[in-house]
């Protein structure tokens, strides 16, 4: 990890600042949603009977909304003219107007998806992950989960101390699982790992698709600590508890009755990754940006590797030959530089 910091300061101005009792009560909230929606994912991956909308699941899930979106009234209560417009709606900083918007796709997904359930029935399977209402849940989920970190953002200052480095790596970690269950049919994260061992790999297979899925996993792992790293310093093991956490969860979640090996491997080579990496950042002398691109190159092949060799270790094969298996760790190093470069290249937002 690099320990660099860009020297952009925070676009909000003095008059954008948020309390550390604000920030801290739109982590709970956001915990409250993301939380339902760990719940009721786990119910229907473990109890396909689900028929009903009306479950304890959803219960927790749409009173976190709800929690959210009264954490949200809250903050802008002092912030906003007793009779509210559009122009002062908009005027708010970016902190706070990305999290309404992640609000604004709540309500209507919410709203939608209770209405779908009734209309047509409870999806199953792919139907899951792309019916309309669960899109607008999830991304909404997404933006208000990182309103904490965007508030913290605004506050001057170029190192995390310990509270803000808690507050961050939570308020990241329940931005970005939502997403990583969203993308639970691309991805390599509680789900399949190795191939299947067929010689000849058709295109369209469950091979295939698993190629995808280490591409997608490796820039949904990389992008948050990447972009967390234009702002402040990594703090000492922030990313690899990101990642092992996911990891864990996304195992627990959809994959609990198969062997823990492929999680457990992933959440230690993250570590094992993350010590030797800030031991030999200071000996590269390499501007940051190199660095991060390097970053990017190394730890994805090296880390899907270690998965693939506990694999061949475990069953005997990775499923894969030799021209896939190198394609694969290739294609996983090129997709790392991409997400380094696109992600350290984006501007900062006007206010």
């Amino acid at each position: 990890m690099t320990t660099s910091v860009e020297r952009a300061r925070p676009t909000e101005d003095a008059g954008a600042s948020f309390t550390a009792r604000e920030r801290w009560v739109l982590l709970v909230a956001s915990a409250w949603l993301v939380i339902g929606l760990q719940l009721d994912a786990y119910a229907h991956a473990t109890t396909p009977e689900l028929e009903t909308f009306w479950t304890p699941w959803h219960g927790v899930l749409y009173s976190g909304i709800a929690a959210s979106g009264f954490t949200l009234l809250w903050i802008m209560r002092s912030r906003l003219p007793g009779i509210p417009t559009y122009r002062s709606v908009l005027a708010l900083p970016n902190a706070l107007r990305l999290p309404l918007a992640g609000m604004a796709f709540l309500l209507v997904g919410g709203g939608v998806d209770t209405l779908w359930h009734n209309i047509w029935g409870i999806e199953r399977d792919m139907e899951i992950f792309v019916s309309p209402s669960h899109e607008f849940i999830i991304l909404g989920m997404a933006l208000v989960a990182m309103g904490p970190t965007l508030m913290l953002a605004a506050v001057p200052g170029e190192r995390l101390g310990v509270s803000g480095g808690f507050l961050v790596g939570v308020s990241t970690l329940f931005a970005v699982l939502p997403v990583h269950i969203y993308s639970l049919h691309a991805s390599s994260i509680g789900f399949r790992h190795l191939g299947s061992g067929n010689e000849e790999i058709p295109i369209f297979s469950p091979d295939a698709q698993l190629v995808h899925g280490y591409i997608v996993s490796t820039i949904l792992l990389l992008l948050p600590f990447i972009v967390i790293g234009r702002r402040w310093p990594l703090p000492l093991g922030l990313p690899s508890v990101l990642v092992a956490i996911i990891a864990v969860l996304m195992h627990l979640m959809f994959d609990s009755r198969d062997d823990w090996w492929p999680a457990l491997t992933l959440a230690a080579v993250s570590f094992a990754i993350e010590a030797v990496w800030r031991l030999v950042t200071p000996l590269l002398k390499l501007p940051a940006n190199g660095r991060w691109v390097l970053f990017g190159l190394l730890t994805p092949p090296v880390a899907w590797g270690t998965v693939l060799l506990v694999g061949k270790i475990q069953t005997g094969s990775t499923g894969f030959n030799i021209h896939m298996t190198s394609g694969l760790l290739t294609l996983t190093a090129l997709t790392g530089v991409a997400t380094v470069l696109v992600a350290r290249s984006v501007q900062h937002l006007p206010r």
